[in-house]
């Protein structure tokens, strides 16, 4: 047995961001807790404790995962797996409720987020089975991988948690490129998901915003029509399918009738689960969309958030109204502005040079995290690190393009910085994991 050195096992660049966004998310967390008049708000006064208290909980996290071989984990991830798809179930069921989401098991004055560490065991799983599936047909490995993911996703809707949700599906997108999945398997996923919010969007933005009849989305308003179109689009995904294998020694029109097909598919698939979504959607949650694609229509309810958050970002200039002297936050103008929207505080007492120094740190994350991809020689490894470079990426993306309102308001925190044990610990235990990757990136025993 080879004895491991802790300390040789922690990368000191990753370690200094993570401690560096900790701290300043510490900090904010406080001043987002204070009013202008100096007292503290009742609910939050304690925020800035608790997340301190995490912090050394998943510092502890962080160099345990370190300090253990990941390699070992393939032996039992099945069962972690398994087991965490059941607590979400659970969660549903019997959690409690919060902003519409039984998303949360309560434990004394703490709770904790099951989907939150979802996260890490779905990105180790689908890791070990790309890992062990490397000589299976990639057609059933796209399958496979895909049935994992949707199981996924289902135990977090069930709840219905639909930003959590979210994550798994870059997540599973950065592990497939890594993987080797073909890249037509990959676009039906993109594709699909793509389609599907453009397609749930249109009748919203006509609902809401035009609030009159557009001629050009009849198809996805009028259920007659839909119905017509999606039975056209079955009948040429037949067709192609059909000429497919009936030119199959020519090659110009078997790849005529494959991309024809291909293409249909994407569109039927798409025109039928829009519906589903839209009618799914809570109204909270329609909202969101809807004042994502213009604030305006519901400036003083759901459109205040990114209105205030925006208000609070441009106050702030170059370096900022100096910390604890912000006018939006102290004056409580802004919702859940130590957790969702605690980038639009640190802007305006800030400026655009603390802005610039977070978003720096979290930059580096990112390209250690490529660092770590592009030197491991072990695949299961790599994968892993893949994963975790998708969930960081896509909630910095997300979250940032949220406060600033170029993306959709979706509950995803900032990473390291928000409040918050679950997604404090998670992103920790990340961290560590990319560091255990990191020390075996040679592959030695």
């Amino acid at each position: 047995m080879r004895k491991i050195k802790v300390f040789s096992t922690i990368d000191y660049i990753l370690l200094g961001c993570v401690l560096a966004l900790t701290a300043i998310g510490v900090a904010f967390i406080y001043s987002a807790s204070i009013l202008q008049d100096g007292s503290a708000i009742p609910a939050a006064k304690f925020n800035y404790i608790k997340q301190i208290f995490w912090a050394f909980v998943g510092l502890v996290l962080m160099v345990s995962f370190a300090a253990f071989d990941y390699r070992k984990t393939e032996r039992y991830i099945f069962w972690i797996f398994i087991f965490f798809i059941a607590l979400n179930v659970f969660t549903a069921k019997f959690g409690k409720k919060i902003n519409g989401s039984r998303s949360w098991i309560g434990i004394g004055p703490f709770g904790i987020k099951p989907a939150e560490f979802s996260n890490i065991v779905f990105i180790f799983f689908l890791g070990w089975y790309f890992n062990t599936s490397e000589n299976e047909k990639p057609l059933k490995r796209f399958l496979v991988s895909l049935g994992i993911l949707f199981l996924q996703v289902i135990s977090v809707m069930l709840q219905p948690d639909l930003g959590t949700a979210l994550v798994f599906f870059p997540i599973y997108i950065f592990m497939s490129f890594a993987a080797g999945i073909e890249y037509r398997y990959i676009g039906i996923v993109l594709g699909i998901g793509l389609l599907t919010i453009i397609f749930t969007m249109l009748p919203l933005w006509q609902m809401y915003i035009v609030k009159a009849t557009v001629p050009a989305i009849k198809f996805l308003t009028e259920k007659r029509l839909r119905t017509i179109i999606i039975i056209a689009l079955i009948a040429i995904i037949v067709i192609g399918i059909l000429g497919y294998f009936l030119f199959k020694r020519n090659p110009f029109f078997r790849k005529f009738f494959y991309w024809v097909t291909y293409v249909c598919a994407i569109l039927m698939i798409a025109m039928v689960i829009s519906p589903v979504v839209v009618k799914k959607l809570k109204n909270y949650q329609a909202k969101r969309i809807v004042i994502f694609i213009d604030p305006e229509t519901d400036p003083k309810d759901a459109g205040w958030n990114i209105l205030r958050a925006k208000t609070a970002i441009g106050i702030g200039g170059p370096i900022g109204l100096g910390f604890m002297k912000g006018e939006q936050s102290h004056k409580k103008f802004i919702p859940e502005q130590g957790t969702d929207f605690i980038f639009s505080i640190l802007a305006e007492e800030w400026g655009f040079m603390g802005g610039l120094l977070v978003f720096s740190l979290l930059l580096s994350i990112l390209l250690r995290i490529v660092h770590i991809i592009k030197t491991s020689s072990n695949k299961y490894g790599m994968y892993i690190s893949a994963g975790i470079f998708g969930m960081f990426f896509f909630h910095i993306m997300e979250n940032l393009g949220m406060v600033m309102g170029l993306m959709p308001i979706t509950g995803i925190p900032l990473p390291l910085l928000s409040y918050g044990g679950s997604s404090l610990l998670t992103n920790m235990m990340a961290c560590g994991a990319l560091m255990s990757v990191r020390y075996r990136r040679f592959n030695f025993m």
